[in-house]
This record gives C-alpha cells, structure tokens and sequence, in this order.
C-alpha cells in the first residue's frame, strides 16, 4: 500500500480506517485501465463532495502508476481510497486537503454465474462509492446464509436499484433495460452502455417485473457474470446475454497509465 505516492505508514493507515471517505476500484492489465477517466472522475466529484477540496487526477495517475512499478507488476487490481488526515468530524465543514491510499493486489476477473434474492436495502449517499461497506456486505452474507450467492437491491418502493457490488442489466426480450433508482452508477456499466450496439433503455423497472425479464447480467470493473436466477426464477438467457456483453467490453480501448 502507498500513501500519496509513499509507502504506507501506521498513521496514514489508521487515518484511512476513519469510516469517512470514497475510493475506486479497477483491473489493470499491460498498465493500461478501461475507462480510467471514468475512474478518476468519480475520485474529483466525490473528493470535492465530501471534502470541498479540489483533487489532482493527474498526481493521482502518477501515484497508481508508480505503485504498479514499485511492486512490479504490470497486470492488477487497484484500489485507490481518498481520505483526509486533516478531516475532523467535529468540524465537517472544513474545507481539507485530501490523501490518496493505493493498494496493489492480484488480478482478478470475474465470470461465474450467481443466484440472487432481492432485498429492500439503499445504502447512505448511493451515488458515492464511499468507504460505508459494512450494509452491503452483510446483505450479501445473509443472502449466502439463505442459500444464494448474492443479494439485489431494491429501494423502498420495490424499485430495482443495484447489487451489492455490481450493477444490473436485465432483458425484456426486445431491449437491455438498465434500472433507473438511486445507485451507484459504474464504470462498467458506464462503458457498456456507451458501446452496446443494440437497443437499450435506462428506465425505472419494478421489482413485479422482474418476473417477465428473459435474462440478465451482473457487471463491475472486475468482470461481467450472469444472473442465473433471482429470487429462485431461472433466467435461461443469461449467459448468452452476459456473453454479448463481455464481447463489448473486450473492443472498450485500455487507456495507459502516465507516471
């Protein structure tokens, strides 16, 4: 792990442990990233949202481009969280600079088909990727307690949302149909939809719905897998449809890291 471009320290971690900040995560193969302006958008908007404070995607790039090179590798998982030494929560309002944790890890991309039950659960600010994980991970743990893989979000009045890591695509037989209620909006998603060829909507979807949808796919930057049920429904198009999608992700150029 790297703080601000050094290696991580005690007090830098314990600072990054406060349950105040957001980070990204992202593949790296051949020290180039798919979507890497998304990825550091989603850094500036939220680090400005939750700290006023402006940050420099450029030195953040310098920063994930150097931890790749000091653990020597060209092909991994990234997480960059953005936290604040400075940050007192006493004074939230304070206007701090921000600091930038990198954590380098194993490559991963994930495929497998899973079986999910939905469940009424929004997390705090949906549309930040924000450091507040403990919700999510324990609806994805009582979903597996239940016999399922994962749990899909639905919000208080039975809209689909999202899952507990990943967005949803589902298919209506004539269109992709992306729901539309407050979630966290992906760079996977974002980049699916940009090149998905054929026709799509994004709209809101009930969760009575989800009962007539033909297949449907997870996705995250870390892989596009099937949905091969919800709620106990088996959706015998998905693996076709999750196919067709990861097929669009392989022509999304790689964008390369600048150190």
């Amino acid at each position: 792990m790297f703080c601000n471009g050094q290696p991580a320290d005690a007090a830098a971690l314990g600072a990054a442990l406060v349950n105040y900040g957001h980070f990204t995560s992202l593949q790296v193969r051949g020290l180039a990233v798919q979507g890497l302006d998304l990825h550091l958008q989603r850094l500036a908007l939220a680090t400005q949202a939750l700290f006023g404070s402006v940050l420099d995607e450029g030195q953040v790039q310098r920063w994930m481009a150097q931890a790749l090179q000091q653990a020597g590798v060209a092909d991994a998982s990234l997480r960059v969280t953005v936290f604040s030494r400075a940050f007192d929560f006493r004074a939230p309002l304070a206007t701090v600079a921000a600091d930038v944790l990198v954590a380098v890890s194993a490559p991963v991309r994930l495929s497998a088909a899973r079986a999910v039950c939905s469940v009424r659960y929004q997390r705090d600010l949906p549309a930040i990727k924000h450091v507040g994980t403990f919700g999510l991970f324990q609806q994805r743990r009582e979903a597996m307690a239940a016999g399922f893989d994962d749990a899909l979000f639905l919000t208080a009045e039975g809209l689909v949302s999202e899952g507990s890591t990943w967005n949803i695509a589902l298919h209506d037989g004539q269109q992709l149909v992306w729901p539309q209620a407050p979630s966290l909006r992906g760079t996977a998603e974002t980049l699916l939809r940009q090149h998905w060829e054929q026709p799509q909507v994004v709209r809101a979807v009930d969760s009575v719905e989800l009962d007539a949808m033909q297949a449907a796919f997870a996705c995250n930057a870390s892989g596009i897998w099937a949905l091969a049920a919800i709620d106990g429904r088996a959706l015998a198009g998905s693996e076709a449809l999750a196919g067709q999608g990861r097929a669009v992700m392989a022509g999304v150029p790689w964008q390369p890291l600048r150190a």
